[in-house]
């Protein structure tokens, strides 16, 4: 299985960001006919003031349903038609009555939806130059633990901040993950020196390939500043680093393979080791 990470320099603007988002796809598919391709956390609607956010967010159909779609999952819906391919969505706003909740929709070959799953971790930091950050503020919690399937793959879901909490990747492992999906839009201050080190951590620890897409640049949040690391990645159940994206826009590709997989596993055991 070939996965491709994009990363994507996204603002307040959700139209400009739906078509910065399908030029990138577009040119990523051309270049490394990729089986799946993942978008990075918030693609949608990354900054702006509270009002924004909640214009820009989408009440998903109910499975199962009729329900007319949002321009995004419309447009990652007709990507995988298209292109026949899975569709990672990132994470995008979901409007759930009065709230909102920062969730990831993926799609299978033929544009059936396979997976949607609400970060449970919020981002409610301050970070080292004094920015604060309150998720809480706007959005909700999930709850529940995702997987799906991708051509026999067991793909594990989870969204940024839920990085620094193993235990969600455990479970994952657990559950029979092999590939585990990061969208992500990891702060500058927190990303240069947490994002590789505690990615490849997680690898180690679960023996998992990790395909983290992510935002980069520099975007506003009420007005303000803001600015996020980029340098999505893919790495090995050994912990190495095998395609990162750079500065900038763009994208990068690897092949899964599960053989890799399997000798991780086999030659050390941790799952089968673990007493807690």
């Amino acid at each position: 299985m070939r996965v491709t990470v994009v990363q994507m320099n996204p603002g307040a603007d959700k139209a400009a960001n739906i078509a910065q988002a399908e030029a990138l796809m577009e040119a990523a598919i051309a270049a490394d006919r990729p089986d799946l391709i993942a978008l990075p956390e918030m693609w949608t609607c990354l900054g702006g003031d509270r009002a924004t956010k909640f214009a820009a967010a989408e009440a998903l159909p109910a499975p199962g349903s009729n329900d007319p779609p949002g321009p995004a999952y419309a447009f990652l819906q007709a990507l995988a038609c298209r292109h026949r391919l899975h569709v990672h969505g990132g994470s995008i706003g979901e409007a759930a009555g009065d709230r909102l909740y920062n969730t990831t929709v993926a799609f299978d070959r033929e544009g059936r939806e396979v997976a949607r799953y609400r970060k449970i971790h919020l981002f409610d930091i301050t970070t080292p130059d004094g920015t604060g950050y309150r998720e809480s503020a706007t959005f909700g919690r999930g709850t529940e633990i995702v997987t799906y399937q991708a051509d026999g793959t067991t793909v594990g879901c989870a969204i940024c901040y839920d990085l620094r909490f193993p235990e969600l990747f455990l479970a994952l492992r657990r559950r029979g993950a092999e590939l585990i999906l990061l969208p992500s839009a990891f702060t500058l201050q927190t990303g240069k020196d947490h994002w590789e080190t505690l990615i490849r951590a997680r690898a180690i620890e679960t023996q998992c390939w990790i395909a983290a897409p992510a935002t980069w640049g520099r975007h506003e949040e009420r007005g303000e500043p803001r600015y996020t690391w980029g340098h999505s990645l893919v790495a090995d159940p050994w912990g190495h680093v095998v395609a990162k994206v750079s500065d900038g826009t763009g994208f990068a590709t690897a092949r899964i393979d599960h053989a890799r997989t399997a000798k991780v596993r086999a030659d050390m055991p941790v799952l089968d080791h673990r007493v807690l």
